[in-house]
């Protein structure tokens, strides 16, 4: 059995080609998994292993990717920490955001085993799963996360509610950020003894805050889970989407690979983060909407930077869109085999 392409790359070890996986591949970009929602609710594939497994690998499959990552949600940290949670079919609903509590800290009550399922799936798949394909897990960052439990899902897109509480109520603030990290960090802890062999933290509105702000009150807490997780021997990477320049602020210390959003372009962002820090991304999910043919020509741009870059991994600068056509999907995704990325290997 082949080694694995994406972990050779995450150790620096040269390959023909970059590694690809995409974020949100297991999802509504696929016929076959639009297929197994007839039957199911999000929460009951999430809680059902060999349901969650099913829908893990299906990228494997139909794309061709070079890593699973697992099926799950952001949001059940704040659910193990006592929110009531429901996922309707339009999104996720709190029973009660955290900015309308008189105390939001007294309603949260700290319960890992709600946990224990994603545990279950975790050993499902790596039954399962081909020995070359790494899983890949995941966890919500701090900001993002805290984001949805104060405001809820009402205006999710700018969070006005949850931001003005940041700023209003620092100290509460940060004893959240707290309690949010701590449950974090025992929660990836458990994925890799599970068999988890990649860590990613998304951080998708990182943006949303001046980076002074982000800098003080989260940068802390990434670095904590950052050093949880390879402390286990598993790299890490980061995803902090929006943050534009304060990139350069990212230190080896922070993560392995630095996960790179549409808005900033790989080679600007080359010149910006720590040379010791590999990249990933950053095509705009958006491209796929694109005739075929404008595909290939912006996909074409990226391979000088494919060719002088040997810690890169393809992936989009967010995750796939619901509707995106599939077609495109496997387009790209056959694209990145087939493509002389004239490396001296």
């Amino acid at each position: 059995m082949s080694e694995s392409i994406l972990l050779q790359t995450l150790q620096g070890k040269t390959t023909s080609r970059p590694p690809q996986w995409f974020m949100r591949q297991a999802g509504r970009v696929l016929p076959s998994y639009l297929k197994i929602k007839e039957n199911y609710t999000f929460w009951e594939m999430m809680q059902n292993p060999k349901v969650a497994t099913e829908v893990t690998l299906l990228p494997i499959k139909d794309l061709g990717v070079d890593a699973a990552i697992l099926f799950s949600d952001i949001l059940v940290i704040p659910y193990a920490l006592g929110m009531g949670l429901d996922f309707k079919t339009t999104g996720p609903v709190f029973e009660k955001p955290l900015f309308e509590r008189s105390n939001p800290l007294a309603g949260l009550n700290p319960d890992p085993s709600k946990l224990n399922y994603i545990y279950d799936v975790v050993d499902e798949i790596i039954k399962t799963k081909p020995a070359n394909i790494p899983l890949i897990g995941f966890c919500g960052a701090p900001l993002t996360v805290l984001l949805f439990m104060l405001q809820g899902l009402g205006r999710k897109g700018d969070f006005p509610d949850a931001i003005k509480f940041i700023y209003q109520n620092k100290k509460i603030t940060q004893k959240l950020i707290e309690e949010l990290t701590d449950l974090s960090i025992l929660y990836a802890e458990e994925q890799i003894k599970h068999g988890v062999e990649v860590f990613q933290l998304f951080d998708t509105h990182a943006g949303l805050i001046p980076f002074d702000l982000y800098e003080e009150l989260f940068m802390p807490s990434i670095k904590k889970i950052a050093s949880a997780v390879r402390a286990k021997g598993v790299p890490f990477i980061f995803f902090p989407k929006g943050l534009a320049t304060g990139i350069k602020n990212i230190t080896p210390e922070h993560c392995d690979f630095l996960s790179i959003d549409w808005q900033t372009s790989l080679p600007t962002a080359r010149k910006l983060v720590h040379n010791e820090i590999g990249l990933q991304g950053n095509i705009d999910p958006r491209l796929l909407y694109a005739p075929q043919e404008e595909i290939e020509n912006t996909l074409n741009t990226y391979i000088d930077f494919g060719s002088e870059n040997q810690n890169w991994i393809f992936n989009l600068g967010h995750g796939f869109i619901p509707g995106l056509p599939f077609e495109n999907a496997k387009f790209l995704a056959d694209w990145v085999k087939k493509t002389d990325w004239k490396r001296n290997v």
